[in-house]
Formats: C-alpha cells, structure tokens, sequence
C-alpha cells in the first residue's frame, strides 16, 4: 500500500459555534446560524443578515479571543487571523502534534488561504488615513490585512519551519490549501501540514459590492433562518459567513510511527480552470466536473464509491445550476443512492474558509456514520432532485468515501475525496 495523507487534526470557528464537537452537533441536527446584521448600518443594502461567528456572550461554545491571543495583541491582527489561530491550535492539539526538534519543524508546513483576508481593516485603515491623515496608520496594518498572515502567524507560534503558502483563489482558497498541502507531502517535502482556510469579510463595503453583482440573498432579511436555499427553486442569493476550518494532514506512516489517531484519508484532489468568465461558471459545470472526475480517479475510485456529495452550492441560481448539471451528468443512473446536500444552509458561504470547514464536516460525517442535510431545501430543482437530497436534518448512512466541491470567482474549481479508515 502506498504512504497516503491522512488527517490527525481538526479545528473550527464557524457562524454555529467554535470546536469540532459543537460545530458537528448542530450540523447533523440542521441548526440555522444566520441572524440579522446589527455590527454595521445596512440601510441601501439588499441583503442585510449574515453569519455571524458568536461571540462566548452570545453562545456557551461562542468564540472567546482571550483563549487565544494576548490582549496586547489583539487589535494588531485582523480577525481572519484570529479565527485562524484558535482552528490551528485545536487541530494541532487533537492531532498531538507539537514539532519539537529542528527536523520535526522544518517537516512541518503550513497552508492557510484567505479569499479577502483582512478587508475590514483595510476598509477602516482607509477611512482613517482620509479621514486623519497618513501620519495615523497603524505600523500593523499592513501585516493585519496581507492574506498570507494567517499562516504566518500559526508558522510562527507553532514553530513550524517547512513549506508555506496561502491561496488566494476565492471560494475555491481553502480547498486548494488542502490539495497544496496533500502535494507538499507526496512530494517528500513535508511530513505534517496544517491547511485550510479563514475568513472575516462581513463588511458594509463587502456587502455592497456584491449586492451590486446581485450575487446575495435579499427575499427573507426578516426571516434569517430561511434565506440560504441551495437546490431549492426558491432561491435568490448567498448569503456570506465567516469563521476557519484547518486539518492536520500528515504522512500515514509518519502517523502511525507516533501512535497518532487517524481520522479519515485524503485520498484524491483535482483542480481545473473554467476559462469561461470571471463569475459564472458554464451551465454544463463542464469545469467542476473535470475537477471531480480528477479526484475520483486520483483516489483510485470510480463514481459508484462515493456515497455522499458535499456541494459547493452556495444558494445562487447560476452557480447552483452548473454545480447540478454536472453532478447530474457524474453521478447519471445513482438516484436515491447518493447523498447531496450543502452544508452552506446552516451557516452561510465562507468564502476563502468554506472548503476547509466542509471538509471538516465530512470528516465528522465519515467518523459519526451521519450525512449532514440542507436546510430550507422545499422544492428542489428538478434535475437533482433525482439524488437523496437529505433534507432538515441528517440521516444514519455510512458511507466510504465522500466528495466535497469548491468554486470561485476567476473560474477555480477543485475538488477532493475523503475516504473512511478501514
């Protein structure tokens, strides 16, 4: 048997709380964690609701950055960076995995991706420095809103001394670290990589620049809960979130010669360009299913070995439409025996931190035996509707092998197949 990647660690920070356990109690359940904004003014906005990370007031498992950062260095680094560190140190600590030797450290990398990094404190830099000058920017700006900061900064506190990297390929960004740091490990360069992504760009600027693209949700700003639709006719836009997800991915052997637990296997990746246009994907899905047959046959399977299908779908008409197409065209003959469902219905689309946080739940779903459902899934579209759509709440199925999906702007597709550990 060849060295695989497997995965030892998991962290998370996501819009249902902070921590893996909590995170995958309320995924399974179909918990809603989108909520009206109230941080900023959304007066002229059409999509006023979001999700929100909770903060310790707000939720028991809400996010406390006392945990993880000193006070005196809080406000130098964005909060991208912020969600990253606290899903570092939880992956790294399930992981057990702490490189103490120089060689440890220059065998261990990290790749975190950002879509937007630090825009908020870009945007607040900017008003400032109109507002009061040059002379008052802050000597950490610069290195609170740079992209690459997030792995930088979980580099540095945990000494780790290999390859680094942070793609910025939109909502694509978390699921090409993945795929990156898998590589850094088939290569030899590496032996444990920390990868995913984080995102933090609930911003009024943000915001207004995507309503203008009509791209958001603008139907139920008076009912949260029910705004984000994937597959369903009904519905009219994303609607963003924020928060982390990061895995450690490790060298099987390597694992095992630690007595590390392994949690699943990262057994196939691919990734494609669309070369079509910069927001729409071809309504065939022509580029996402290359990028998925690519993972399927890198991982030695056939699409008859994957049980469950965790969409990109991020509730938009035409991205979801492409994404159908080519599942439908994958996936022909499967019905009711494949899985499909969009994690994105319970917490909103992540951005640059959505792939690592969906694979982390399949993660959980390949651990727990149940696949997550879509919230708000009432009247599916025809086309997918021929697939176990899993709606409301997630159902007892264990399944083998599982494919996660994620798309961006610039045509970035890329895909990847966790496998359960037999």
């Amino acid at each position: 048997m060849s060295d695989r990647v497997v995965v030892t660690g998991v962290g998370v920070v996501s819009p249902l709380g902070v921590g893996v356990e909590a995170f995958w109690k309320k995924v399974a359940a179909g918990e809603n964690g989108i909520r009206a904004i109230t941080e900023f003014d959304t007066d002229g906005l059409a999509c006023k609701i979001a999700g929100f990370v909770p903060s310790i007031e707000q939720d028991p498992n809400g996010f406390d950055i006392d945990r993880y950062i000193e006070p005196k260095e809080q406000k130098r680094f964005d909060r991208f960076i912020h969600f990253a560190i606290a899903a570092a140190n939880e992956a790294l600590d399930q992981a057990g995995w702490s490189p103490q030797t120089e060689e440890e450290k220059t065998r261990s990398g990290t790749v975190i991706a950002s879509g937007a990094g630090g825009f908020p404190t870009l945007t607040a830099g900017t008003r400032l420095i109109d507002e009061k000058g040059p002379r008052r920017a802050s000597p950490f700006l610069v290195s609170s809103f740079l992209s690459n900061l997030a792995s930088g900064q979980v580099s540095i506190r945990h000494g780790l001394k290999g390859p680094i990297g942070a793609p910025v390929t939109a909502c694509a960004a978390s699921l090409q670290a993945i795929g990156d740091a898998a590589r850094y490990i088939r290569s030899g360069e590496a032996d444990v990589m920390v990868a995913g992504g984080t995102e933090a760009s609930i911003d009024r600027i943000a915001y207004a620049a995507f309503c203008a693209i009509r791209a958001m949700s603008s139907k139920r700003n008076d009912d949260p809960s029910h705004a984000c639709r994937p597959f369903d006719k009904d519905r009219d836009g994303f609607v963003m979130g924020e928060g982390a997800g990061v895995l450690v991915l490790e060298r099987e052997s390597h694992a095992l010669a630690r007595g590390a637990k392994i949690l699943a296997v990262l057994s196939g990746y691919g990734t494609t360009a669309d070369a079509h246009h910069v927001t729409a994907a071809p309504q065939d899905g022509e580029g996402g299913l290359r990028a998925m047959k690519l993972a399927i046959q890198r991982a030695g399977l056939t699409p008859d070995d994957i049980g469950y299908v965790n969409a990109h779908s991020t509730s938009t008409p035409i991205g979801d439409t492409a994404e159908i197409a080519a599942l439908a065209t994958l996936f022909a003959g499967r019905g009711k025996s494949l899985g499909v469902s969009s994690s994105k219905s319970m917490f909103g689309h992540l951005l640059g931190g959505a792939g690592a946080v969906e694979s982390i739940a399949c993660i959980c779903a390949l651990q727990s035996g149940i696949l997550p459902p879509s919230r708000n899934l009432e009247t599916p579209d025809d086309v997918v509707s021929q697939f176990d759509l899993i709606p409301h709440k997630g159902v007892k199925r264990q399944v083998d092998h599982i494919l996660t999906n994620g798309f961006g702007f610039g045509g970035v597709n890329a895909s990847a197949v966790f496998s359960r550990v037999i």
